[in-house]
């Protein structure tokens, strides 16, 4: 049975990881409390202890707004974490997967953004995602970066269930239409990496690298508000839904600036594995689960 250490344990992605291995690998799943990834000899003391054959590092400082002010705590998390994970799997000779973000893009124009297009980060997030996802590869050959965006699930906070929670207290909302990009469900994140995990335990070693991974069809945050209140209003969460307006990203200013464009090309992850874009529209059919 394969040895799986999981970070970032009780975040979404981490969450959906664990529930969908349990059973089916030797899993050590660790969050911040039972491993400080920042923590150079405590990450490699858990990993020569355990012996991963796959690290998944589910663990980020995701908090984009506060990242402006916290910027140690930023790069600690988001950079020397990561890398002090793939030194220790490169010691042993295991592989690491490792979980990025559209962040480190620009967000100009309106093509999805390939693996190969420039990047550009706009704010301390994007720069210390960027920095991780070069810190990790320079430390272990066997490794693959997924980008993902706009990760929502029943576990967690994210977008939906600030949607459903704001629902229920106000009348009228204004929700940012001009920004893009693909809702991700956490669960289909989790599948994605324990495919190419698989894939890699199968003896495959022409897939290392970066893969894009997000949620189709590409929506606007109003759009993706809309999808959200539409199935709350059908599984009756709701009395009434909330009036909704469009409004400009000048009309709802963040200490951050947010990328318009969030959309991700993912053809790369589908030839190379055959994964499927994440399916958002039918995960939102379960949004009983999102307002427990």
């Amino acid at each position: 049975m394969a040895k799986f250490l999981i970070t970032g344990s009780k975040g979404q992605v981490g969450y959906c990881l664990v529930q969908q291995l349990t059973g089916k690998a030797d899993i050590l799943a660790v969050d911040r409390d039972e491993l400080d990834i920042t923590d150079k000899d405590q990450v490699y003391q858990t990993v020569q202890e355990f012996q991963p054959d796959i690290i998944i590092n589910a663990a980020a400082h995701t908090a984009v707004d506060k990242a402006e002010s916290e910027i140690e705590l930023s790069e600690a998390i988001n950079v020397y974490g990561p890398q002090y994970l793939a030194e220790a799997a490169n010691k042993i000779g295991a592989t690491i997967l490792h979980i990025s973000t559209d962040y480190v893009f620009n967000g100009e124009g309106s093509q999805a953004y390939k693996e190969t297009d420039e990047t550009g980060p706009q704010g301390v997030y994007g720069k210390t995602k960027l920095a991780g996802e070069i810190a990790v590869q320079q430390a272990n050959p066997r490794s693959v970066i997924l980008r993902t965006a706009w990760v929502f699930g029943e576990h967690g906070h994210n977008f939906v269930k600030t949607m459903l929670r704001l629902g229920k207290e106000r009348d009228t909302l204004g929700i940012v239409g001009d920004q893009f990009g693909g809702p991700t469900y956490a669960g289909d994140i989790a599948a994605a990496l324990i495919k190419i995990a698989n894939e890699i335990l199968k003896g495959r070693n022409d897939v290392f690298g970066v893969y894009h991974f997000t949620g189709q069809p590409y929506v606007s945050w109003f759009e993706f508000a809309q999808a959200i209140f539409t199935q709350a209003e059908s599984k009756k969460l709701l009395e009434k839904r909330p009036h909704l307006n469009s409004i400009a990203t000048t009309d709802y200013p963040t200490p951050a600036k947010r990328p318009a464009n969030s959309r991700l090309d993912l053809s790369k992850i589908k030839q190379t594995f055959a994964i499927e874009p994440s399916d958002w529209q039918k995960a939102l059919e379960n949004i009983k689960a999102y307002s427990m």
